[in-house]
């Protein structure tokens, strides 16, 4: 379903890149809202190594139809060789914010 609300997870490695990313998804409409939640630690392997850092999530609120134009754009700016994108559909939810995302991305 096209205008399905989708949940996105971004993870940045600072707070400037965060902000950034999250104010020109909005700004172009690839995103109604995006929150940033500072100070998360992250673990994952990298190139045959355990890693720890410091990371910004990004919790970005789109749809399925304007998916793959926000993951393009995210793909653009973001300073990860491989930048973290996971979308989750929203099964449920407060059907007047739904139609606001929608209303929000509408292309």
């Amino acid at each position: 379903m096209s205008d399905q609300v989708l949940l996105c997870y971004c993870t940045c490695p600072d707070a400037a890149s965060a902000q950034s990313l999250a104010e020109t998804l909005v700004r172009e409409a690839l995103a109604a809202c995006v929150n940033r939640v500072p100070g998360i630690q992250s673990t994952y392997r990298w190139q045959g190594k355990i890693v720890t850092e410091g990371e910004e999530l990004l919790l970005i609120k789109t749809t399925a139809e304007r998916f793959e134009a926000m993951k393009a754009r995210v793909l653009t700016l973001h300073p990860y060789e491989l930048p973290e994108l996971i979308a989750i559909p929203v099964e449920r939810g407060h059907a007047a914010y739904l139609d606001w995302v929608r209303d929000s991305v509408d292309g």
